[in-house]
């Protein structure tokens, strides 16, 4: 019978550091430039579908530039803005498609705020802003920034990360079993970073190392595959 276990490891908080850029490291040098307040722009937004990171990245801007003693603060959710209080505060905003008419009247005065007060918006999308179906004022001022897509990592950087994450976590992620995961579960990352978190807690408690044939059991007692659902 497997016992109960606490979570003996937790993550690091998203950071930089363990971000894997892949073919995005144009995108992390700009953005940390952007938390040391070396980017001149009001508004700067990164897009690309659900997956690639651009939450960690938004995380990892707001913890640097307070780091290095900038205001700044990550709003998950738009319609949960606030006015800007300081000068040159930075504004981390995500999933800024998602905005309704009331969010997207508050982005736009804050978009104003920031710019009259040095401060600076880093937004978060799906799509490029000129494609966003936001109010054409707050479409434009947010395309007349930076604009960069973050791409989808290929499969040896997805490899990089996963074995990152698991010395994260306190455990030896070895290359069978890295690839045996990207052969048969989805290749998103939050669906190999979620597997891992489950896989690792299935390992605790069984008292069992992390190999394929344990990932194989686990996997098939969990009726996941190919194209599986994330574990809960």
């Amino acid at each position: 019978m497997e016992q109960l276990i606490l979570e003996l490891a937790t993550p690091e908080p998203p950071a930089f550091a363990n971000f894997v850029a892949g073919p995005n490291r144009e995108v992390v040098a700009m953005l940390r430039r952007l938390a040391a307040s070396e980017v001149r722009e009001t508004g700067v937004v990164i897009w690309g579908p659900a997956g690639v990171g651009k939450t960690h990245l938004l995380r990892a801007v707001a913890a640097a530039a307070a780091e290095a003693g900038r205001v700044a603060r990550y709003v998950a959710d738009p319609a949960r803005t606030e006015p800007a209080s300081a000068p040159g505060t930075l504004i981390c905003v995500d999933a800024i498609d998602a905005a309704d008419e009331d969010a997207q009247g508050r982005l736009f005065t804050l978009y104003n705020m920031l710019a009259a007060s040095q401060g600076q918006l880093l937004a978060a999308a799906t799509r490029a802003p000129a494609r966003l179906a936001l109010r054409d004022d707050l479409r434009t001022r947010l395309a007349h920034g930076l604009v960069y897509e973050i791409a989808a990592l290929q499969d040896a950087d997805k490899a990089q990360a996963l074995g990152t994450y698991a010395n994260e976590r306190g455990f030896r992620l070895s290359s069978e079993v890295i690839d045996y995961l990207l052969a048969h579960r989805r290749r998103d990352m939050a669906t190999l970073v979620a597997t891992l978190g489950a896989l690792d807690r299935h390992s605790l408690a069984a008292k069992r190392p992390i190999t394929v044939p344990l990932l194989r059991e686990w996997m098939d007692r969990q009726g996941t595959s190919d194209g599986g659902r994330p574990p809960t």
